[in-house]
């Protein structure tokens, strides 16, 4: 099959959670054999510019407009038009904010599967314009899709609740079997030493939480002995995302940005706490990566990130301060990690299985008119 990939800014090495999602899935799907299409946003492939094949997927930059309003709509827009120059098989789009395109894409003959990766509308970085407009993005794509993918269960019961899709396929994020490793260096330029310290991953977005993550630490941090690490970075540099980063630096808080590959393996491996205080998610592949580490975790009780793997011990009520500050205080004096988790249920090699069987069912039912 001919599948082309948009809605995501684009991979590999890119930060977010659909472009994690992409880069794992599309590495399974062409390695079945299939020519894959990723259409990336220009703002996002510098490091990576004129890169034109990731294993074996075929890359293709389109322009996108530094703007957060308008760059996924306007860059979906033109993957859309170039999509259909090459006549795939499947247009993949991936997040509501992009399936407000999925009429356009029908209307030009091509088969559709969208994936809903959150209510994103839900987000506190959107104003009351941009949050109708990803609303109307989700109404759109849960009318016109072929077929709808939600990454996690709740998203396809809200689904079937709002727009009667009792068809939605819960086909949840993945995350692959690291390699812990005994190297320290980059940990200990950071000033940090193995074991000793907390680890909170993310963008640095409202909904994340991370000014409540760092009202606890002012509060615990000191008793625990231990340091916080928050790795992430902003996509678009604003207000929220520079106070953060000045109130951490107060407080003595380690912010190393965006870190992949290595780095991460090393600040996954020896750390003793993964903090997620999110107030929304899809299904948060940080999650899922610090417990494929094995990782004592401490999250907010979100539905998102209610997992069957964890325990009601492992749970705070999100935004309550002090709720963390107690959670916090126990998970570093009894020093959990590590810990083990089934995670079958997130393989990459099944979720990649059970996506093409989405892919197969479209084509054969009645081709598009």
């Amino acid at each position: 099959m001919r599948i082309a990939v948009t809605g995501t800014r684009g991979i590999p090495g890119i930060q977010g959670g659909v472009e994690t999602h992409c880069q794992n899935l599309y590495r399974e799907i062409a390695g079945m054999g299939h020519d894959v299409t990723i259409f990336r946003r220009k703002p996002y492939t510098a490091q990576s510019a004129g890169l034109e094949q990731y294993g074996q997927i075929r890359l293709k930059d389109i322009y996108a407009p530094r703007k957060k309003s308008m760059e996924a709509i306007v860059h979906t827009l033109l993957s859309v038009l170039k999509a259909r120059g090459e006549r795939p098989d499947i247009l993949h789009i991936h997040a509501i904010g992009p399936a407000i395109l999925t009429p356009l894409a029908k209307l030009m003959g091509m088969r559709v599967v969208m994936t809903h990766h959150g209510h994103d509308y839900e987000r506190s970085k959107w104003g009351r314009t941009a949050k109708a407009v990803l609303r109307f993005g989700e109404r759109m794509g849960c009318r016109y899709a072929d077929r709808i993918i939600a990454v996690s269960g709740h998203i396809s019961r809200n689904v079937a609740s709002l727009y009667g899709r009792t068809d939605v396929v819960t086909i949840e994020n993945g995350v692959d079997k690291p390699s812990r490793c005994q190297e320290t260096e980059f940990i200990e330029s950071l000033g940090l030493k193995r074991g000793r310290y907390v680890i909170a991953l993310g963008r640095l977005v409202k909904e994340k939480e991370f000014d409540t993550l760092l009202d606890a630490w002012e509060m615990a941090g000191n008793e625990t002995g231990m340091q916080l690490v928050i790795a992430g970075d902003a996509d678009h540099d604003d207000e929220y995302s520079r106070r953060l980063r000045q109130r951490a630096k107060a407080l003595g808080v380690v912010m190393p940005g965006f870190v992949t590959g290595a780095p991460l393996n090393q600040l996954m491996s020896h750390a003793a706490l993964f903090v997620m205080p999110s107030s929304h998610e899809g299904l948060p592949i940080a999650l899922l990566e610090a417990m494929s580490y094995g990782l004592d975790v401490a999250v907010s009780d979100i539905a998102a990130c209610r997992l069957p793997e964890l325990n009601d011990e492992d749970y705070f009520e999100c935004g309550d301060t002090d709720g963390l500050v107690s959670l916090i205080r126990r998970k570093t004096a009894n020093r959990a990690t590590p810990r083990q988790y089934d995670m079958s249920r997130y393989d990459w090699s099944d979720i990649a299985r059970r996506t093409e069987a989405v892919y197969r069912s479209i084509m054969e039912s009645e081709p598009p008119e």
